[in-house]
């Protein structure tokens, strides 16, 4: 008999998905606006990316003629204390592709004429990584940094338990809800496979089949009176 057999693992409690409600949303972009990371912040609420893929993209990563933004990377710290930031594989080892919305082709345009502004400012202290978001003088954002600041305007914003990470999920559900298929989001967010998303979001969709049960009620109504 196998000791082990008489164990109880512990149970695997799931963190709550906290998406963004509509009117957050809208008062979360009207807060940043001006903000030093008003376009890391708004492309990481439309494509749903991690925070490290949006540390770690760079110039060549984007198609601006055709609307494609390819995630090949992220940026990491080292855990231990002063560890140094490299780049490494996405977070399930694959690349992928985002075909962008009009509106954020522009965001990333807008953020290039800010990085020029920046690297005027800098002069001879620029250094060029092809970081699409880095420092005054062209480094590395640390993660701490774009955290703080996000979790200062959120606390404004009386939601202080906000997480950037709930960018992410509030994407993917506002993606559902308009109609994408789960392969799509799947795609779009970078996860290993779409019965993983489906698990994730599965309560977004049952709440869609409500909705859909009770318009199929109104057309029965409507059409049986």
């Amino acid at each position: 008999m196998n000791p082990t057999d008489a164990c109880e693992l512990p149970r695997v409690v799931k963190k709550e998905i906290v998406p963004l409600e509509d009117d957050q949303i809208a008062a979360f972009l009207k807060a940043i606006v001006g903000h030093q990371h008003e376009y890391l912040y708004k492309i990481a609420l439309f494509t749903g990316m991690r925070e490290g893929e949006v540390l770690g993209l760079t110039w060549d990563c984007i198609d601006f003629r055709r609307g494609r933004l390819v995630v090949r990377r992220q940026l990491v710290r080292d855990r231990q204390k002063g560890g140094e930031y490299h780049f490494s594989t996405p977070k399930n080892g694959k690349i992928r592709v985002i075909v962008l919305a009009p509106t954020v082709v522009q965001l990333f345009r807008e953020q290039q004429k800010r990085q020029t502004l920046m690297m005027m400012d800098a002069g001879k202290k620029w250094v060029d990584n092809n970081l699409i978001f880095s420092n005054q003088t062209g480094g590395y954002l640390s993660y701490r940094t774009v955290y703080d600041c996000f979790k200062r305007v959120m606390t404004k914003l009386g939601l202080p338990e906000t997480r950037f990470h709930d960018l992410r999920h509030t994407y993917a559900v506002a993606a559902i809800k308009s109609g994408d298929d789960i392969k799509t989001v799947q795609e779009n967010l970078g996860h290993a496979t779409a019965a993983f998303t489906l698990d994730v979001y599965g309560h977004v969709t049952n709440q869609m089949k409500e909705a859909s049960a009770s318009r199929m009620e109104l057309f029965i109504s409507a059409v049986s009176s």
